[in-house]
């Protein structure tokens, strides 16, 4: 009955943290996918913390044209998403990398803020100034 070899120790394994960031706790809660509801050890579910205008940016004109203010900041959405690997791959939160790549352990590098037009449109951009070019 115990003589059997440990296979344990000299298991290839697929990533240094096994997928996971539980280090030396012992169980974790559970959170749903926000997709497909799956329950995702939280540690392991891929997480997105997103911020948006509860107003669509068609519309943010309007409401500030029938606004009795002058300067209304119009309030945000804070959702925190969380999926679990399969639909992030699907939806493409994350990709998968190669065997090399996936040991770049640095964060990709974030955009930087746009700077608000005075105007309040996009040079170039739909209702933004026309360029046309010289004849």
């Amino acid at each position: 009955p115990g003589s059997f070899p440990s296979f344990r120790s000299n298991m290839t394994q697929k990533r240094r943290n096994c997928g996971r960031s539980k280090h030396g706790r012992g169980h974790v809660k559970f959170v749903r996918c926000t997709n497909c509801a799956r329950c995702v050890p939280k540690d392991k579910a891929i997480k997105k913390f997103v911020i948006r205008n509860i107003v669509e940016a068609a519309a943010v004109r309007d409401i500030a044209d029938a606004s009795v203010y002058e300067v209304y900041p119009l309030p945000k959405l804070y959702v925190k998403l969380h999926y679990c690997v399969s639909c992030a791959i699907h939806s493409k939160v994350v990709r998968n990398r190669s065997k090399e790549n996936r040991k770049i352990r640095v964060p990709p590098p974030r955009f930087p803020r746009r700077p608000d037009n005075p105007q309040g449109q996009r040079p170039g951009g739909v209702g933004g100034p026309r360029q046309t070019a010289a004849v």
